[in-house]
């Protein structure tokens, strides 16, 4: 549930004004992308890490070059991660006549996952990409192993929108980066040191090849994705099937999220049976800006 940063030029400006303790560039990795063949799509994609496969579903108008490296670094220590752009996004085919849903994205997932032989997986998916990998657990149960949502709602009635001004922004093909980042992390001077910091974390590890330079995301897919989810929010389907999920999921969400409110993720964990819930205290980029606490508990959780 943000945009890309194709103005990564931005991040230069920052680099002058913020503090020079950022984390490096992890100079050992370089990755590399690899496209599958899914149909007649195209899937982009690289992998960091070994160990049991973690397939990672990144958020609206999102390539797989934005997820943290900070947080990537984490993870990857003990898992191999998956990653990967949406068709429409990044190096992946174009948009299909400009239209998508979340089931066909989740069934374009599950096919992906087929193709590169980590079908069974564990499954880790923010925002938007939290209801790509529920449609995913319920459309293709046997996909997952283990199920991570980070900062997503459950559709229908039972999920609670921010503001209406921050679901503008969320839906604004292209916000400035000034405007994502107060969506993204709290408005505090903690929040914006830590969204500066991240911008600058984007700009150092795409010059140095650690993540892709693959941020481009066509208007149009962008608002194919953002009218995805009226239909998300109008029909209990997702909420009704979530009753009958029997993987292990953990849910978290940011108590300060103002895109995703922290009611979501209780209402989710409380959905799905069995389910455990875990808060942190940012917002709707916890994951990042309290990456190793996640990290933690993600470790803890998947096993």
């Amino acid at each position: 549930m943000r945009r890309s940063f194709v103005c990564l030029a931005l991040a230069c400006a920052l680099l002058a004004c913020a503090s020079a303790s950022a984390p490096a560039a992890d100079a050992a990795f370089r990755a590399d992308v690899r496209v599958a063949h899914v149909g007649a799509q195209r899937i982009a994609w690289y992998e960091r890490g070994s160990g049991p496969p973690l397939v990672m579903a990144i958020g609206t108008g999102s390539t797989m070059g934005e997820w943290d490296p900070a947080l990537l670094r984490l993870l990857s220590r003990h898992r191999r991660l998956i990653l990967f752009d949406y068709p429409g996004v990044g190096r992946s085919s174009p948009l299909r006549a400009g239209t998508t849903s979340f089931a066909a994205l989740a069934d374009t997932t599950a096919a992906f996952m087929t193709s590169i032989g980590v079908f069974g997986s564990d499954v880790l998916g923010w925002s938007m990409g939290g209801f790509v990998a529920q449609q995913l657990t319920v459309r293709h149960p046997g996909a997952v192993r283990r199920l991570v949502l980070a900062g997503t709602n459950p559709g229908g009635d039972a999920a609670v929108l921010g503001a209406p001004a921050d679901q503008e922004i969320d839906s604004d093909p292209d916000p400035s980066d000034a405007r994502v980042l107060d969506v993204l992390y709290p408005r505090t001077r903690h929040g914006r040191i830590e969204g500066r910091a991240f911008l600058r974390r984007l700009e150092t590890a795409s010059r140095s090849g650690e993540i892709p330079d693959d941020f481009s995301v066509p208007a149009a897919t962008v608002r194919a994705q953002v009218a995805a989810e009226d239909p998300w929010l109008r029909s209990d389907a997702n909420w009704d099937a979530l009753a009958a999920l029997r993987m292990p999921t953990l849910v978290t969400g940011g108590l300060r999220d103002v895109v995703v409110p922290p009611a979501n993720a209780r209402r989710t964990a409380g959905r799905i049976p069995g389910a455990r819930l875990k808060l942190f205290g940012d917002g709707h980029a916890f994951l990042f800006s309290e990456r190793e606490r996640f990290t933690r508990v993600v470790a803890r959780f998947l096993g």
